[in-house]
């Protein structure tokens, strides 16, 4: 297996419960192997789940992941503890704007997703005629 390799949706399923969540589920994922803000252990097991290293579902039962996400939420916990009204409001818009942006990646993924395969006139998905 290359390091190039990224699993596809499908090989989410085992946790996802259907092609919509697999696809959200790898794109956070990819956000979070991406984030250099983020515990070193967080990326390296996102990492290792989108290279296909790692099953998603040993992923999450691996303590040295557990520990690392459950830090992760104690921080967001706290900083949101310590917001002012002011910068909760601000933070609400800065959402909506990102959560606007992200709505119209997804509609476009999932649009390749599922295009039409080119050249393939009159064949179906499954590669039959």
């Amino acid at each position: 297996m290359t390091a190039d390799r990224e699993i596809q949706d499908e090989e989410l399923m085992g946790i996802a419960q259907d092609p919509e969540q697999a696809l959200r589920l790898r794109r956070s994922l990819r956000t979070i192997a991406g984030a250099t803000s983020l515990d070193p252990a967080l990326r390296e097991m996102a990492s290792e789940v989108l290279s296909g290293r790692v099953d998603v579902k040993d992923a999450f039962q691996d303590p040295r992941y557990t520990e690392a996400v459950y830090q992760r939420l104690h921080e967001m916990r706290r900083a949101a503890d310590d917001q002012t009204y002011a910068e909760r409001q601000q933070a609400k818009g800065q959402f909506a704007d990102w959560d606007a942006r992200q709505q119209a990646e997804l509609d476009r993924e999932r649009a390749e997703r599922d295009a039409p395969v080119h050249g393939s006139v009159g064949v179906k998905r499954s590669g039959r005629r």
